[in-house]
């Protein structure tokens, strides 16, 4: 039986969309299918030329696509205040916190967070609340965050969240993908107007798994990641779980989709780990973001 792929998205003519992370790999292809069906699309990326190429890419793909770009930077709440303020006026039909880092030599943000858990979680924390005017004016508004599989592996370490007595770098990545679980399951609860959904690419060659080795200059752990992408899905098959996450009539309130053979295959509803489902560590989570980021969710009372 055929998978759903994105030719099934639906006609989103004059809906506003934000993509986080939108120049490269699962955002740029989640925004350029998008924009593809008739929606307007925000591109928010940290890099404001590689935004503008990505920008380019697109329009030369979809002629007429209605695209515009911001510069975004998730590691500093400064950036995530200016740009959610830029679009308070107007609402906002879907945001897709998708941009992320992963397995990063230990770095801090602007505010002083762990890199990883300050920009895969905490910024998009923060983005969200910042926009959540935007989003309550709307008629059907989605929120949908990506995860990753690592999440199966994270655990929320509340007496070291930031890494600072010990840090290993790919349990700070499980982590914080843990965390973008445990805040999709939450935000519908705390907010049941907004339809949150989450969704993880499977195993996709992108140049995120890229960046730590850069850092690191580690051309050896640079190359062991480029022979493994050989038995990668694309960045647009990826893509797939995010967009079926974000439009489809389909999906339910808090829950994951992924790909149907766990790596790769079309998109369905992915079994996302027993931890990410407790009420508890999630309420216990918010506290903690909001007690961070200093974004309280404010949500007019019903009627």
């Amino acid at each position: 039986m055929r998978g759903w792929t994105a030719a099934d998205i639906p006609d989103l003519y004059g809906r506003r969309c934000v993509v986080t992370g939108a120049n490269s790999g699962i955002g740029f292809h989640t925004a350029l299918e998008l924009a593809r069906h008739g929606a307007a699309v925000v591109l928010a990326c940290r890099s404001a030329e590689r935004g503008r190429a990505a920008m380019e890419r697109m329009k030369a793909e979809v002629p007429g696509a209605d695209l515009e770009l911001d510069t975004l930077d998730l590691a500093d709440l400064a950036s995530v205040r200016r740009f959610a303020a830029a679009r308070a006026d107007r609402p906002l039909d879907l945001l897709v916190n998708n941009a992320g880092v992963m397995a990063l030599p230990r770095r801090v943000t602007a505010d002083g967070f762990e890199m990883q858990f300050g920009t895969n979680h905490l910024g998009h924390f923060a983005l969200t609340g910042l926009l959540l005017p935007a989003l309550l004016a709307a008629p059907s508004p989605r929120v949908t965050t990506v995860t990753s599989g690592a999440a199966w592996g994270g655990r929320l370490d509340f007496a070291d969240l930031q890494g600072e007595r010990r840090y290993r770098r790919w349990a700070a990545y499980g982590q914080s993908k843990l965390a973008n679980l445990v805040f999709a399951k939450h935000l519908g609860r705390r907010v049941p107007k907004i339809l949150s959904t989450s969704a993880h690419p499977g195993f996709a060659s992108t140049e995120l798994q890229k960046v730590g080795p850069r850092m690191e200059g580690s051309r050896l752990r640079e190359r062991l990641w480029e022979f493994g992408s050989v038995f990668s899905q694309s960045a647009a098959a990826g893509a797939l779980p995010t967009l079926y996450a974000a439009v489809s009539p389909d999906v339910e309130q808090g829950a994951c989709y992924g790909p149907r053979y766990q790596v790769m295959g079309p998109p369905t509803k992915a079994v996302m780990p027993p931890k990410a489902n407790r009420t508890e560590p999630a309420e216990r989570l918010w506290e903690v973001s909001e007690a961070l980021t200093g974004v309280h969710y404010e949500v007019p009372a019903e009627g």
